[in-house]
């Protein structure tokens, strides 16, 4: 019995830092209540108002980043973006204007030769030259006009895209407001949905763990019953700001949570490895 106390104090004397006490190291062992909560619950708005033409979730579904969850009445929006595609792909005043350019410039090259020889009047040769800057000017207003055009196409793809609801996140929606056929707010959610991997583990442990537990550490999760087991957690942050009426600490812990296996909205216990 002395030989087992004696192994015990070398164990514990070795696990606690210098004026640790083993008080401290059973407050770190012991189970702490938490929340398994959405690492992130957004409700998905549009950015204009508009009349709902099709909702393509219910709630419960499955979304990836960038899924259209809904749309909104664009018949409007698709005709101006089909009238500035065919203004940005009509190049034909570019090209009339380039061959202008290109006969105004033999043409005023020829006068400046024959002007050498004296064979055309001087007002013959500067009409020529003349008529080949103002070729080259009509040339380059064209090219800006179909630059403008391709601009305008931009414009009117961006507020097409603008009636399709996207989801920002890969998650679950969780509840549907509205349907096809009502009209949508620009300050009004349309669906809310929520991430679920990974999952954030929400616990406030007492002050004098302070210290003890940091950041990067990986902590035992057990949910309550009827999911049950064990899953592994790290802690990504620590509070540095305490609750002095309850004299707790906030702390938060990522946990994995591949193929949604793991419902959100569960208590839970967790518990922290030992001091090192």
């Amino acid at each position: 019995m002395k030989l087992r106390a004696r192994a015990l104090s070398v164990l514990l004397s070795v696990a606690l830092p210098a004026g640790a006490t083993a008080q401290d190291r059973k407050g770190l062992e012991e189970n702490f209540d938490c929340l398994i909560q959405p690492m992130m619950v957004l409700k998905l708005g549009t950015p204009v108002p508009g009349l709902l033409s099709e909702v393509l979730v219910e709630r419960g579904a499955i979304v990836k980043k960038g899924d259209v969850v809904a749309r909104l009445e664009s018949t409007i929006e698709e005709a101006s973006m089909a009238l500035a595609k065919a203004r940005a792909v009509n190049d034909s005043t570019v090209q009339s204007n380039r061959a202008r350019l290109e006969f105004a410039a033999r043409k005023s090259e020829r006068m400046i030769k024959l002007r050498r020889t004296d064979n055309v009047p001087v007002a013959t040769a500067d009409e020529a030259e003349t008529a080949a800057r103002v070729a080259e000017s009509e040339l380059r207003e064209s090219e800006v006009n179909l630059e403008l055009a391709r601009l305008e196409l931009a414009r009117a793809s961006e507020i097409l895209k603008q009636r399709s609801i996207r989801s920002p996140i890969d998650g679950v929606i969780v509840e549907r407001t509205l349907g096809p056929g009502e009209y949508a707010f620009d300050q009004a959610h349309l669906l809310t949905v929520s991430e679920m991997d990974p999952l954030k583990v929400e616990v406030f442990v007492p002050l004098s763990q302070f210290r003890r537990i940091h950041v990067g550490m990986v902590a035992e999760v057990r949910p309550e019953q009827p999911v049950g087991g064990s899953y592994s957690a790290k802690v990504t942050i620590v509070d540095r700001v305490f609750d002095a009426a309850s004299s707790t600490i906030g702390v938060r812990l990522e946990l994995a949570n591949p193929g949604y296996e793991l419902p959100a909205g569960l208590k839970c216990q967790v518990r922290f490895p030992s001091v090192d």
